[in-house]
């Protein structure tokens, strides 16, 4: 089962790459069950206050400083396959016992409970998040990592939205049948996901494992290294701010439309189902571009899309619902479907291309280590912010004086969490900043990939306007699952040639992913999207 191959021939790859698409569909089949919108609720239904909700965003990014040891791991193990596998089975274990929280404790202990297993399951998922990034960085040929990596991100999100929907009924049908007993409904999602998460297993064992080259230096040195690199010290410095200004805001969008905004549940899915409609829509098109450009490149033209979403939602109460409310949270969430799609992608994969060979172990590790400290820093403060800004409130109103009369109009408010909305706002701009300093071989003007993207658009909006377009959508995923096992995986089905493509992905408490997509479920989960 962990044996290790001095060489792959490319059928030997292709069915590697076709078992990586499968767990992929089988981790987002369990994310879609135990994260996002229904972990939040499931806090919340267990008395989480904002502070806790802001710690269990800050949990899974804080334990991937675990990754630092795992190298030392990985390094004297030397089998990637048996780290990955080990851990993954040890992470997904803990999700039956989550399911049971509600049986065995109430009140704070409940609390404690949940925060103390996800602590252990993210941090054995952080071991595991190690060893897999260097193993894929070996198995997935350069030329093909940005198609492959947003075909199956594709393949994952469109299962997503199908069993996302499908949970949202279930907890709404359970209300109805056991009305004072909602919370255990949140269980039975835990361990259908639980045996999800275990069908990922199986085919994680199915992907052969090429043998990596020992490194030939110790840790620290190997670790300082990446610091060393200019160009790639500025890249860590990027992904750091935006983590940080990401997920100082996002962990709590869920929170917003629920306890603000008086939304259910309902309609909170269902605009996160719209949101990974347009995700998938628009990964293959993202994927294209970074292997034709590069990850700068859509970075450059996702990012600013992605904090403009942010600052929307500021705007959806003035200072309360109004008129445009609704139709403002659909544009949002199909604007942040389609940039998502490119930043997800490309802060996942530009590490990982720009780390010289044979030091990916490294490099990779020493840029998810500062990116997981300022994401996990981030949703605790925000958790506080949340509490403090709840009291405050900023207003600037026009004055109008004249013979008719006076009037007094309010054009702008903030107050509660409107605050870090546009604080994120302001630290996704810096972090911007920081990516022009970047240098990656391939990168081009924005201008070329946003009339690139104009042009996809408009095809992708031709073809979701059809019925078989829409059939395409939520076909493809349940099919590729009936692929036989060794068989290629068919062609993309853009008109555009391109390589083999895809990627899987998740995340715990809201819809904004900053990390690879190449991971196993456990080793994805992160406080965003």
């Amino acid at each position: 089962m962990f044996e290790v191959h001095d060489r792959l021939d490319e059928a030997e790859i292709d069915r590697g790459l076709a078992a990586v698409t499968r767990d992929g569909m089988a981790s987002q089949a369990m994310m879609s069950f135990t994260s996002g919108a229904f972990l939040v609720a499931f806090a919340l239904q267990l008395g989480a206050s904002n502070a806790v909700i802001g710690l269990l965003a800050a949990i899974s990014p804080l334990t991937q400083l675990i990754q630092v040891p795992a190298i030392w791991l990985v390094e004297r193990v030397q089998n990637r396959k048996a780290v990955t596998m080990v851990s993954v089975v040890a992470a997904r274990m803990f999700l039956p016992f989550i399911a049971a929280i509600p049986f065995l404790f109430d009140g704070d202990a409940a609390i404690q409970v949940l925060l103390g297993a996800f602590l252990v399951r993210w941090s054995l998922g952080a071991i595991a998040g190690c060893s897999w990034n260097s193993w894929m960085k070996d198995l997935i040929p350069p030329g093909r990592l940005g198609t492959f990596s947003s075909r199956r991100l594709a393949l994952a999100t469109g299962l997503g939205i199908v069993l996302s929907l499908g949970a949202a009924l279930f907890l709404d049908q359970w209300k109805t049948w056991y009305p004072h007993r909602e919370i255990q409904g949140y269980s039975v999602l835990f361990i259908v996901g639980f045996l999800a998460g275990m069908l990922g297993v199986y085919f994680i064992s199915q992907i052969p494992e090429p043998r990596m080259v020992p490194a030939a230096e110790g840790l620290g040195r190997l670790l300082l290294k990446p610091f060393r690199d200019t160009n790639f010290r500025r890249l860590i410095i990027f992904l750091a701010s935006w983590a940080f200004a990401v997920n100082l805001a996002a962990p709590f969008f869920t929170v917003y439309m629920l306890k603000q905004l008086g939304m259910p549940m309902s309609e909170v899915i269902g605009l996160t189902i719209l949101s990974q409609i347009f995700n998938v829509l628009f990964l293959q098109i993202w994927g294209r571009f970074t292997d034709r450009f590069s990850n700068k490149s859509v970075l450059a033209v996702s990012g600013p899309l992605f904090i403009v979403c942010i600052l929307a939602f500021t705007f959806t109460t003035m200072p309360d619902k109004h008129v445009f409310t609704y139709p403002l949270l659909i544009a949002i969430h199909v604007l942040m479907g389609i940039s998502t799609a490119g930043v997800a992608l490309a802060t996942g994969n530009i590490d990982m291309k720009m780390a010289p060979k044979g030091m990916a172990t490294a490099y990779v590790a020493a840029s998810r280590m500062v990116n997981s400290l300022a994401a996990g820093i981030a949703p605790i403060l925000g958790g506080q912010f949340a509490d403090w800004f709840a009291e405050r409130k900023l207003t600037w109103t026009l004055h109008w004086v004249g013979p008719e009369g006076e009037k007094t109009f309010e054009t702008l408010s903030f107050e509660h969490w409107d605050f870090f909305f546009g604080l994120a706002f302001i630290l996704g701009l810096y972090s911007l900043h920081r990516l022009s300093l970047v240098t990656e071989e391939g990168e081009v003007e924005e201008g070329v990939v946003v009339n690139q993207l104009i042009a996809e658009t408009r095809l992708q909006l031709k073809t979701l306007s059809t019925a078989g377009g829409l059939h395409h959508l939520f076909v493809v995923p349940i099919g590729q699952l009936l692929i036989r096992p060794g068989a290629p995986l068919p062609a993309s089905s853009s008109q555009t040639p391109s390589p083999l493509g895809g990627a899987g992905g998740g995340d715990p408490l809201g819809p904004p992913p900053t990390k690879p997509d190449l991971q196993p479920g456990d080793k994805e989960d992160t406080p965003l999207s």
